[in-house]
C-alpha cells in the first residue's frame, strides 16, 4: 500500500483504520484488539485513529492496554488522534453542557492523558478535533506548537474546519498545520464543490476523510447510487464498500479514508479498494448518482 508524506518525518498509509467504535464491540480484550491491528497491518494499514472522546474517553485506554500486552505494535503504527470536545460523560461526568475547549491548559491536559491513556511517549499527529467558537488563536496556536516543541506531538492538524477556520489558527503558529478530517463520501459530496476539498488541493494538504461509508448508509441504501454501486463492485469482484472508497481514492487530491469496523472479517478486505478501477466516466456515474441529477 502506498505510503503518503505528511511531513518530512511522517507517513500515513493510503487507508487509515479509526478507532472510534472500538469501545462498542463486546470484546475490548487486548488480545482481540491486537488481532484488528495486525489485521490492518497485514494489509499495509500502518495508521490508526482515535480521540480523547471516543468511547466516552475510553477508547483510548482500550487501545492502550494492547500496547502495553505487545509493545512491538507501536513501532509499526502512526497514531492520529483529536482533543478539545469536552461532553458530560466519563472524566467530564461533572460538566453542565457539552462544549468545546481549545485552551492551553485543556491541550496540554488532553494531549498527557492521552499519552497515558495509549500508553505512548508520542503521538504521531494531533488534531483539534471541532472549530471552537470561543477560540483564541493565539493562545490555541502557541499551545499546539509547544507541544510538538516538548516532542510530545509530532505533527499537529485539525478536523472539521473550514478554510477560514485553519487560516486563522495557521495564522499564530510556527509549526505548519499539515491535515485536515472532514466528512467526505458518496453520502456527503458537499466538500468537493463548496471550496474545502480545492483548498486543501491548492495547498498541497492531505486530507483525511471521516465516514467514508456515510456511516454505513451506503451499504443498506437503495436506488440509483446503490444500482451503480453493486454494478462496479461485481465487476471489479468486491463490494460496495471498496467501491465507495476508490471512489475517493481516485479524486487528484490526497484523500486518505478513515475507516472503522469491529468485524475482523470486514477489517480484512479494507484494502479491497484498490482492487477497483475506476475511470472519468465511472466516477461521473457515481458522483452524478449521489448528485441526484446529471452535472450542469
Amino acid at each position: 500500500m502506498q505510503k503518503i508524506k505528511i511531513t518530512n518525518d511522517l507517513e500515513f498509509s493510503q487507508l487509515i483504520y479509526g478507532m472510534w467504535r472500538i469501545g462498542d464491540d463486546d470484546n475490548t480484550a487486548p488480545a482481540h484488539v491486537e488481532a484488528k491491528i495486525q489485521s490492518c497491518l497485514d494489509q499495509g494499514i500502518t495508521t490508526f485513529d482515535q480521540a480523547d472522546i471516543y468511547g466516552g474517553y475510553t477508547a483510548e485506554a482500550i487501545l492502550g492496554a494492547a500496547l502495553k500486552t505487545n509493545s512491538s505494535l507501536r513501532s509499526q503504527m502512526e497514531i492520529v488522534t483529536k482533543c478539545d470536545i469536552v461532553a458530560p460523560v466519563g472524566r467530564y461526568s461533572d460538566k453542565r453542557v457539552k462544549h468545546y475547549d481549545t485552551s492551553a491548559k485543556h491541550i496540554e491536559a488532553s494531549v498527557n492523558q492521552s499519552l497515558q491513556d495509549m500508553a505512548i511517549d508520542h503521538i504521531d499527529l494531533l488534531l483539534i478535533h471541532r472549530p471552537d467558537p470561543l477560540m483564541d488563536h493565539h493562545e490555541t496556536g502557541a499551545a499546539l506548537d509547544e507541544q510538538i516543541k516538548s516532542g510530545k506531538v509530532g505533527a499537529v492538524g485539525v478536523s472539521n474546519f473550514r478554510p477560514w477556520d485553519w487560516k486563522l489558527l495557521q495564522s499564530a503558529m510556527t509549526n505548519s498545520l499539515v491535515t485536515n478530517q472532514i466528512e467526505l463520501s458518496l453520502a456527503e459530496i458537499n466538500p468537493f464543490t463548496n471550496g474545502d476539498l480545492a483548498f486543501h488541493q491548492q495547498h498541497g494538504h492531505a486530507m483525511m476523510a471521516w465516514s467514508p461509508l456515510g456511516g454505513g448508509e451506503l451499504m443498506t441504501s437503495t436506488g440509483e447510487l446503490a444500482t451503480r454501486m453493486d454494478r462496479i463492485a461485481t465487476e471489479s469482484g468486491t463490494d460496495r464498500a471498496a467501491v465507495a472508497i476508490a471512489f475517493l481514492l481516485h479524486h487528484p487530491a490526497t484523500i486518505l479514508p478513515v475507516l472503522g469496523t469491529n468485524n475482523l472479517e470486514r477489517i480484512g478486505s479494507i484494502s479491497d479498494a484498490f482492487k477497483v478501477q475506476l475511470n472519468r466516466e465511472s466516477w461521473y456515474e457515481l458522483y452524478e448518482a449521489a448528485l441526484g441529477s446529471e452535472v450542469p
